[in-house]
């Protein structure tokens, strides 16, 4: 298929349509791969995993699945791909717990495009390191969407690994290029894919990084973490789902008041900032209005379960002028 999206192609809205797109890649891919062993770097994100789950159907055990956890995923994500994968789709997947190294390499820099490099590079290293183990890979599957071939020079970095040495270059496999987001949905949920996967929130590429502001520090980081879990819990139960909703952490420190045997104790810890944003094109956001008892409840469970955060803190900005990550 080429890369120009053909006008007949029929929007895929139904199960139906999504079956017989499958059965039509399951050839595609066949026809293209034959016995040959395909890589794909699984990221858990909507594209890759769908990519993925496609892949499995037409070659099985002839897909290799790295999945690297670089240590800014949100809580529960690295558990959730070996769950569907490895154990509920019998991938061939490896798993690469790269956590240190990445947040070593991340120690102290506190500039937003900086850091998005080391993410980036890393993470073709510590991929070219795992490809260079394997034998007789000839195809690297990527998960590419028609809006990255349309919107895009080249390919989206966070999902597909562009980089590689000249002696890693493979033929790409790229079974879901031609459809838009809703239609990957669509076809994620034919595979069997669970929901808490197929409607994940958008996730910039270098994940937690950019909304742990300034330079990581693990424990900053873990704080994000757990309090981002609350926020997903929180605002994802409304009868109304915002399009986006995610926390982030600045950095710096402000004064607060704990009791202890009655007596009010100084302490200093973090602020938490909750932010919810509706959008049709990510060029412009709005924001949604969330019932204040549920931002108290949001800010009750951060405050009493997440070590080293006194504040919670609720980002009422639109887009323009503010952006909508922090970074």
């Amino acid at each position: 298929m080429s890369n120009v999206r053909p006008e007949s192609m029929e929007r895929i809205t139904t199960q139906a349509l999504a079956e017989a797109f499958i059965a039509e890649q399951i050839d595609a891919i066949r026809a293209q791969v034959g016995d040959g062993k395909v890589l794909l770097a699984l990221s858990g994100g909507v594209d890759s995993s769908v990519c993925a789950a496609l892949l499995i159907r037409a070659i099985g055990q002839n897909l290799v699945c790295v999945h690297v956890n670089h240590g800014l995923l949100r809580k529960g994500e690295p558990e959730q791909v070996i769950k569907v994968f490895r154990d509920e789709l019998g991938a061939n997947l490896v798993y690469v717990d790269a956590v240190d190294r990445f947040l070593d390499k991340l120690a102290g820099v506190s500039d937003p495009e900086q850091k998005r490099k080391i993410i980036g590079a890393e993470f073709i290293r510590v991929f070219e390191e795992e490809a260079r183990k394997l034998e007789g890979i000839s195809f690297l599957g990527q998960g590419t969407i028609y809006p990255d071939i349309t919107e895009s020079v080249g390919v989206k970095a966070h999902h597909n690994v562009g980089g590689l040495p000249d002696d890693l270059k493979f033929e790409l496999v790229e079974p879901v290029k031609l459809l838009y987001k809703d239609e990957v949905r669509v076809v994620g949920k034919a595979l069997g894919l669970p929901d808490s996967m197929v409607y994940r929130q958008p996730f910039p590429g270098p994940g937690l990084g950019v909304r742990c502001v300034g330079a990581i520090t693990r424990d900053r980081l873990e704080a994000l973490r757990e309090a981002d879990a609350i926020v997903r819990e929180e605002i994802g139960a409304l009868p109304e789902v915002p399009w986006q909703y995610f926390c982030a952490i600045p950095d710096f420190q402000s004064t607060g008041i704990q009791y202890v045997d009655g007596k009010g104790q100084r302490h200093m810890g973090w602020a938490v900032v909750v932010r919810a944003v509706n959008t049709v094109d990510a060029v412009t956001a709005t924001v949604p209005e969330i019932p204040f008892s549920v931002l108290c409840r949001i800010r009750d469970r951060i405050i009493k379960t997440v070590a080293g955060v006194n504040r919670v803190l609720w980002d009422i900005s639109e887009k323009p002028v503010a952006t909508i990550e922090f970074e």
